[in-house]
């Protein structure tokens, strides 16, 4: 006889698709709580750039310190940006998070547009067991994004295609692991017994909606404030590997007196384009997930899938 494995639902698509509003949506109709598959959102401190949503009332429950709209979000705000994280950590808060939520009877949704993070989970990916190397990370923490990419490709060609080459973090891990194992990266993650039973569904909007969107979203965390963020962040911390990213990278020069802001804007729009075709060609590999349009087409689905 077949195990029942419990159900979880993952909410894919690419960045600026409306995957947090369609989730809260669903969550309210399907009393169910709501898991972050961000790898960006899981820092304090990083919050205009990163989208990510705002509490709305706070929690008297520790590990529901996160709530939007009256829904529990987990794995946001977990570690500082100078602290050590990775999908192998993320992995095992997030299954921690989604049976702590299927315990108290409710249906968790898997949230997100890092398709690492989200195959972790639904694939139970085994991660090779490396432990850090100090002095190759020193040495790799000189280098710039594209030369480490440079360095990862030749190591991992499969790899290189999926990874995200403005990750500096994610780029010295991968090529750490090559190092020391001698091995692929890549093909050393090995998919383990199911965990879950998962209903994938992936927000599909044309070209030209999310390209809007991106320039409205780009606006909008200007306006926020996130000049202001950056800088604090900075002084804080430095450009550490976390802040190498979209949305903080694109201000280095302009704190330089290099660029202006307009450019700054630019670049940003350019590289979160640039991140959304590596999106598209992560998630066009997996065949399981169901495209939609419409609210009502996911909640069809999560009725079905519910029923069977």
């Amino acid at each position: 006889m077949l195990k029942r494995l419990p159900k979880i639902i993952v909410i894919s698509g690419q960045t600026a698709s409306g995957k947090t509003d369609l989730a809260i949506k669903l969550a309210k109709k399907f009393n169910g709580e709501i898991v972050s598959a961000d790898s960006r959102q899981v820092y304090k401190g990083m919050n205009i750039a990163t989208a990510k949503p705002r509490k709305t009332q706070k929690s008297k429950v520790k590990s529901q310190n996160y709530i939007v709209e009256g829904i529990p979000h987990y794995l946001i705000d977990v570690i500082y940006p100078n602290q050590d994280f990775n999908v192998a950590i993320y992995k095992k808060l997030a299954i921690k998070a989604i049976k702590d939520i299927q315990r108290r009877g409710k249906l968790p949704f898997l949230v997100g547009g890092t398709g690492f993070y989200i195959q972790s989970i639904v694939d139970n990916i085994e991660f090779p067991k490396v432990s850090p190397r100090k002095k190759l990370r020193e040495k790799l923490e000189k280098k710039t994004e594209k030369g480490l990419f440079k360095i990862y490709k030749k190591l991992d060609p499969e790899g290189a295609r999926f990874i995200e080459k403005e990750n500096k973090r994610r780029l010295i891990r991968a090529i750490e692991v090559c190092k020391v194992t001698g091995k692929s990266f890549w093909q050393q993650r090995k998919k383990g017994e199911p965990l879950f039973d998962v209903l994938q569904i992936g927000i599909k909007l044309p070209k030209n909606e999310l390209k809007r969107r991106v320039k409205k979203r780009v606006e909008r965390i200007f306006k926020l404030g996130i000049e202001k963020e950056v800088k604090n962040l900075i002084k804080k911390y430095g450009w550490i590997t976390p802040l190498q990213t979209i949305g903080y990278q694109e201000w280095k020069e302009y704190f330089e007196r290099k660029i202006n802001k307009e450019e700054v804007k630019k670049r940003i729009v350019l590289h979160t384009l640039q991140f959304i075709r590596r999106q598209t060609t992560w998630f066009k590999r997996d065949k399981t997930i169901k495209w939609i349009k419409k609210y009502q087409q996911a909640e069809k689905l999560i009725r079905e899938f519910k029923r069977n």
